[in-house]
């Protein structure tokens, strides 16, 4: 990996680690998606400081240049985030359902106490 390569890779991982940690101190992210994108942000630090390691684990899977490795990993987290958000979505959904229900049944009963 050229100097350039690795200078960017590492400002990569620094960058999200900090985003991160700042969403997660205000608050705006919950710890166990913040734990996630710590983790690939450590991730994108140790490939740029030990690149000589994901190009031999690049070797060992048969994947030509390294390069090519990473972005289906990257491929292959985003598509883990994607399934995990869409469970996430349809918890919420469900719930939103049975407020809405539960919400209505309450109102039922506060008018017919209200007309008696």
């Amino acid at each position: 990996m050229s100097l350039g390569t690795i200078i960017t890779v590492v400002a990569t991982g620094l960058l999200l680690l900090f985003i991160i940690l700042f969403l997660l101190k205000r608050g705006r992210i919950p710890v166990k998606f913040a734990l996630l994108w710590i983790f690939i942000s450590v991730i994108l630090l140790l490939v740029g400081l030990f690149p000589e390691i994901i190009s031999s684990v690049a070797g060992l899977f048969g994947f030509k240049t390294m390069s090519n490795m990473l972005i289906g990993i990257l491929i292959s987290m985003l598509i883990f985030i994607t399934i995990a958000l869409t469970i996430i979505v349809s918890g919420q959904k469900y719930r939103i359902t049975l407020l809405t229900q539960e919400l209505s049944m309450l109102k039922e009963k506060v008018n017919s106490l209200e007309n008696k």
